[in-house]
């Protein structure tokens, strides 16, 4: 008989439910296999919502809602497009919670993109130079601020791409593993199609629509 055996209270299966509205019985699985330990069972659930969802990335989003945000007293309004693959999932809570979250997030970090694959060549390389002549006017050799730039240029895609950006609500997440997360719950596959982000007094309104068809797993 195993003597590592851990009893999983039903207290604990309702905390990590609580924590990451993930099914009871993958809550008690995840406390198992993380011993009882709270914190690690919701990284364990994670990791599993995120390959769950890498296996269904190919799988069509024709299905999906189109939800709205309106914050700071009527000064900024989003509207986004999120794909599921039926009519089924779309209308379901958590669905609906996930679409209002995204839009929500949208609203408050104004990211340039979807995804980084979606980031222009010509956006790319305008912030690569910027980010070179900052690196070279501090005098270090040409290695080493080739070495800066690559590493600012990690940091632009987390600034600028919706999926790359740690998720408004919890920063210990992005917004990539939120959509893998549900995925794993409601057993679609689940992409960001579009969104469009507009400020008052602001012309210079924001537009992003995903090259891909499905990118929310990947």
């Amino acid at each position: 008989m195993s003597t590592t055996t851990v009893n999983i209270t039903a207290a604990q299966v309702k905390e990590l439910r609580d924590k990451t509205n993930a099914p009871m019985m993958d809550c008690k699985n995840a406390l198992t296999e993380a011993k009882g330990d709270v914190e690690a069972a919701i990284v364990v659930l994670r990791k599993k919502g995120i390959a769950t969802a890498a296996k269904k990335a190919t799988r069509a989003t024709s299905e999906g809602s189109v939800a709205s945000y309106i914050h700071a007293g009527g000064k900024i309004g989003v509207l986004v497009e999120v794909n599921c693959e039926s009519d089924f999932v779309a209308r379901t809570e958590d669905f609906q919670q996930l679409v209002h979250d995204v839009a929500m997030h949208i609203a408050a970090t104004d990211p340039k993109f979807v995804r980084k694959e979606d980031v222009t060549p010509e956006a790319f390389e305008k912030e690569k130079d910027i980010y070179r002549a900052q690196a070279a006017a501090t005098g270090k050799p040409p290695a080493v601020v080739e070495k800066i730039v690559e590493g600012k240029m990690g940091k632009f895609y987390e600034e600028v791409c919706l999926l790359e950006q740690p998720f408004i609500k919890d920063q210990t997440v992005t917004v990539h593993q939120l959509i893998a997360s549900v995925v794993g719950k409601l057993g679609e596959n689940i992409s960001v199609k579009r969104f469009a982000r507009f400020k008052v007094g602001d012309v210079n309104e924001t537009v992003a629509v995903s090259k891909a068809v499905d990118q929310g797993a990947e």
